[in-house]
């Protein structure tokens, strides 16, 4: 099965492809022009933004870290219409642990509301919830989710930094 190069999430079916890249969704691939710009970010650069991240305050609660990126899973069903959703947080282990019992609540509560699917995945997702509450990310290294997200956002800083620069040039050029 093929991956989101933007979000990561699992693509199923269809899906956008652009060169060695493919997206889950037109949306993901208009922001796929940040994997270009991100691949050429210095490795040394990459890594202390990450470290600085992974090291910092917890950016829900201000607590001290390690900050990593935790996934919460949630399920919704009514009758026929089931939905189901991974979100991932970046923040402190603690509240991964809130964001995850309060996924696993939920989906115990409206999960089962729908048939087949609610019945199939509110255990999945509540029983990925347990797992992660009981093992999450390794504190002393940043996981690939946190080194992929803080990427994107470097790119998405000096993607819309250069946009202002070239807006500025053109302004600047531009006859009165």
């Amino acid at each position: 099965m093929a991956k989101c190069a933007f979000c990561g999430t699992t693509i199923l079916f269809g899906g956008t492809g652009d060169g060695h890249y493919r997206f889950c969704n037109q949306e993901c691939h208009q922001r796929g022009y940040l994997l270009s710009v991100a691949d050429q970010l210095p490795d040394d650069m990459m890594a202390e933004h990450v470290d600085e991240v992974h090291q910092g305050s917890c950016p829900k609660c201000g607590g001290p870290g390690p900050i990593d990126v935790h996934l919460s899973y949630t399920v919704w069903s009514a009758l026929v219409l089931t939905t189901w959703r991974t979100r991932p947080e970046v923040c402190c282990r603690s509240c991964g642990v809130k964001a995850k019992l309060g996924a696993t609540v939920s989906s115990g509560v409206l999960g089962w509301w729908g048939f087949p699917w609610g019945l199939v995945a509110t255990p999945v997702q509540v029983g990925r919830n347990v797992i992660g509450m009981f093992s999450p990310p390794d504190p002393d290294h940043p996981s690939p989710q946190l080194v992929s997200m803080v990427k994107m956002n470097l790119a998405a800083h000096l993607a819309a930094a250069d946009a202002q620069e070239q807006a500025a040039a053109a302004e600047a050029a531009a006859p009165e």
